[in-house]
């Protein structure tokens, strides 16, 4: 399988102009894939795969206890992978032709309420070289509803500090501007000045960690989980949990949906269109406080 692995995650990096992590994703995915066909079915060509193989693969997915998203997940991209072999002839029958995906689970994303976010904004320590980063961390990812993948991959160039204002390349390669009010650029400024404190190995990554080299995303996750429990919130929150609390909060506070869908970069408003859930869970609770006739 990997003759045509190869080939086909490079398709996706020079013809579908796929981000690296999608790429990584994807190749993480038809790993697995190929490791479960091998141990299975031994010999078992890739022209030869057949339905009842995926079928054998998605079963084994349910022995494991994968969530329907992360089984859907799967499935596309052996979905996107079948589709290619077929377009480029190296399969007969496209084995994916009948497998449904599972009845996908619908979650609530989790999320700071505003006074929460307050709290926890305030957890770290702005005199340190390390706190001070945290801090602008922290503000940077409510400020803008950054994806962390995006965050790690800042430049200090990559910020006009003038118009608080960033270009970021997206999702599909695509470049969006994202911006920033006074608090982030007041955190970035006290940042910056002591960014110069650390043993920087890296000269352009905006973000250092201790050794002097870039942030990476599980650094930003070790970040979020610290001043959580220090703020004794009692939350499981991630750093995606960030982003879904900036356009929740946009929303409550009168934001429109489609302004909210250009800052967070969504292809669809479809996907935007999953915090308006907890915007109505939101009012329900008013509603029920302060109505008379609740």
């Amino acid at each position: 399988m990997n003759k045509v692995i190869v080939p086909f995650l490079t398709y996706l990096e020079k013809q579908r102009r796929f981000s690296k992590h999608t790429i990584r994703a994807y190749s993480v995915d038809l790993k697995q894939f190929k490791q479960f066909i091998e141990s299975k079915y031994k010999n078992l060509s890739i022209d030869n795969i057949e339905d009842i193989h995926v079928r054998s693969y998605l079963h084994k997915m349910y022995l494991d206890k994968l969530d329907s998203n992360s089984i859907s997940r799967h499935l596309s991209t052996l979905r996107t992978f079948f589709k290619y072999l077929l377009n480029e002839k190296k399969i007969l029958k496209n084995p994916m032709e009948n497998i449904s995906n599972p009845k996908k689970e619908t979650k609530l994303p989790r999320y700071l309420k505003e006074d929460q976010m307050m709290i926890f904004l305030n957890m770290p320590d702005i005199t340190t070289p390390l706190g001070a980063r945290d801090k602008a961390i922290l503000e940077l990812l409510y400020a803008t509803g950054l994806r962390v993948s995006e965050l790690v991959s800042l430049d200090i160039t990559s910020i006009d500090m003038d118009n608080k204002a960033i270009v970021i390349e997206g999702k599909g390669r695509k470049d969006r501007m994202v911006l920033f009010g006074n608090y982030a650029k007041e955190a970035l400024d006290d940042y910056v000045k002591l960014r110069v404190l650390l043993d920087s190995q890296d000269e352009i990554a905006l973000f250092l960690n201790f050794r002097g080299g870039r942030l990476t995303a599980r650094s930003i996750r070790r970040v979020v989980n610290k001043y959580i429990d220090q703020a004794g919130l009692l939350l499981k929150i991630s750093p995606h949990s960030l982003r879904h609390s900036f356009a929740t909060h946009m929303l409550n506070n009168g934001a429109e949906l489609r302004g909210i869908q250009e800052l967070l970069g969504h292809a669809s408003l479809a996907t935007t269109q999953r915090y308006t859930h907890v915007s109505v869970n939101e009012m329900l609770d008013n509603y029920d406080k302060f109505h008379p006739h609740s």
